[in-house]
């Protein structure tokens, strides 16, 4: 980790100011923010940990856990919503074992909803990583993930 830390800290100068791009780069390096980088950063931009945390903690994009191998989003806009995206999130979880924003013990699976993915016309609709999964029902669901119920 500290040699990762170091090679993100060399882009920076260690202001102030760099908290949050820092904090982008820690996380897009790691899935998640570690508590040891979250101290790294404190020392490094000579702001108070408690003030590295509670820009962390204000922002939805930075995260504590780490994020799955597998990122499931379920779109949770209008179009999804009223084609039935709490039924599809419900069977996710039953399937993944997991409850939103959760990730399983293995890391295989994170799930998280957002508001939107964009693809209006496909709903309801996931994404899982970087593709999109259109028109989901729970049998496709169950197909997705491995079972067949």
């Amino acid at each position: 980790m500290e040699e990762a830390l170091e090679k993100i800290f060399s882009n920076f100068e260690g202001k102030r100011e760099e908290v949050i791009p820092i904090l982008q780069n820690v996380q897009e390096k790691f899935t998640y923010l570690p508590e040891k980088a979250m101290s790294e950063i404190a020392g490094f931009t000579h702001v108070p940990e408690s003030n590295v945390y509670a820009v962390a903690t204000f922002y939805a994009q930075f995260r504590f856990t780490p994020r799955g191998r597998n990122h499931v989003m379920v779109c949770r806009g209008t179009a999804c919503h009223v084609n039935g995206a709490n039924r599809i999130l419900e069977e996710i979880e039953s399937q993944l074992g997991i409850k939103e924003g959760e990730t399983a013990e293995d890391l295989e699976y994170s799930l998280e909803t957002v508001a939107c993915i964009g693809a209006c016309s496909l709903a309801p609709c996931v994404m899982i990583n970087k593709e999109v999964e259109a028109k989901l029902t729970k049998k496709k669901v169950a197909q997705l993930f491995g079972s067949e119920n």
